[in-house]
């Protein structure tokens, strides 16, 4: 069966992601982790995050996916047990070093190969999975068809990134952060030097930038899916929980039509909800063909428009009120769109809203602010409100 894999950047994310669809969760701890500014988990923040995936049948993996110096080798073996003590599922990383500890110390944990190592040949992938490794997780940089080759002449798993952001660089291994801003991102410290404003040094030279589109792979899914790969990364572990909430969401419904029908009906509606998340532009990656001029970024911006404002926290049917906690401004007069795992897409113009007292309020102005409106359907925890146009 075909897995969905989500980033979880912290606890409450992870169990958004799981709540919402995701049939797995990685994330970063506090060390050995790309990430690293992250706000990542704590050992007791693992353990909760393993009990919680346990009960509703999905698991956790984490990344130790630094490529690491001498510096770094100290502590591993202990992290590594500790992570299968823990009841962590699978351990994704670069180093082969890193892989040999943990097969020796903690032989239940699965190793997962971190698309660092550009694995983009079916030889490369039998060469990891001689050395104890259960899973590639592919180079971004690979068409479908390709994809389709390598798992016709291998049979350890396959991962593909299918949403979120793509590095200018060969499966994120660059130096320019380390260079520009002494942060080494391959060793968790990206700086995103690909997105800053660059500036050509002449006369009306203008400025640019030279990162790539985000990826959008929804119209892949099929293929994928089709040609035997194992599981469908979304990356994102910075990310909002709405944006959490409404990628895994949009994934799992599409993945849910196509394993029912064969095929999907309209993307249309899919990608106008994936529209809804926080993306900078999207495209395709190389799924279909190399991107060209048309996949990179060389002027905009990233799209972070303050839709997302609340999250239910809890419904009284005899009244119609719904607590919610606040995550954006709103007003009385605003229309809003409640969606959730369960809760098809539906709106409402917001009328009289309450603060824990029940004092009236002109607008929810409080990041956090626990607020009560009336709202005309039934609503739960963890479904979610965003602003409509």
């Amino acid at each position: 069966m075909i897995e969905l894999l989500a980033p979880a950047g912290d606890l409450e994310k992870l169990k958004i992601a799981i709540l919402y669809g995701a049939d797995a969760v990685y994330i970063g701890g506090k060390k050995f982790s790309l990430r690293a500014r992250a706000s990542n988990f704590t050992s007791d923040d693992i353990k909760e995050a393993c009990r919680f995936a346990r009960e509703r049948g999905a698991k956790v993996y984490v990344t130790v996916n630094i490529v690491p110096h001498n510096e770094d080798m100290r502590g591993f073996a202990d992290y590594a047990r500790e992570l299968a003590g823990i009841g962590v599922n699978g351990a994704i990383v670069t180093s082969l070093e890193y892989a040999a500890v943990a097969r020796r110390v903690a032989p239940e944990l699965e190793i997962h190969l971190s698309t660092q190592a550009s694995v983009a040949n079916s030889r490369a992938a039998n060469f990891y999975k001689s050395r104890g490794f259960s899973r590639i997780v592919l180079a971004r940089e690979l068409t479908l068809e390709q994809i389709k080759r390598i798992k016709e002449n291998t049979d350890i798993e396959l991962e593909v990134f299918i949403h979120g952001g793509m590095c200018v660089a060969y499966s994120g291994r660059c130096v320019l952060s380390n260079y520009l801003a002494g942060r080494d991102a391959n060793r968790g410290g990206c700086a995103h030097s690909c997105r800053w404003r660059y500036f050509f040094d002449e006369p009306g030279g203008g400025e640019f930038l030279m990162g790539s589109k985000d990826l959008s792979g929804l119209r892949a899914v099929g293929a994928l899916i089709d040609s035997g790969v194992k599981s469908l990364k979304i990356e994102g572990r910075m990310k909002s929980v709405h944006y959490i909430a409404t990628v895994v969401r949009a994934y799992r419904r599409l993945i849910d039509e196509y394993l029912k029908n064969g095929e999907i009906a309209d993307y249309a509606y899919y990608e106008s909800e994936l529209a809804k998340a926080e993306n900078r532009e999207t495209g395709s990656g190389f799924f279909f063909g190399h991107p060209g001029a048309a996949g990179q970024l060389y002027a905009g911006k990233s799209e972070s428009e303050k839709t997302f404002v609340g999250i239910v926290r809890s419904y009284d049917n005899e009244t119609g009120v719904a607590v919610i906690e606040q995550r954006n401004y709103f007003a009385p007069g605003d229309a809003l769109e409640f969606f959730g795992p369960r809760l098809a897409n539906a709106r409402i113009t917001v009328g009289d809203i309450w603060d824990e007292e029940g004092r009236l309020l002109d607008a929810a102005r409080h990041p956090r602010q626990i607020i009560r409106m009336k709202v005309p359907f039934p609503v739960r925890y963890p479904d979610m409100i965003r602003l409509v146009d």
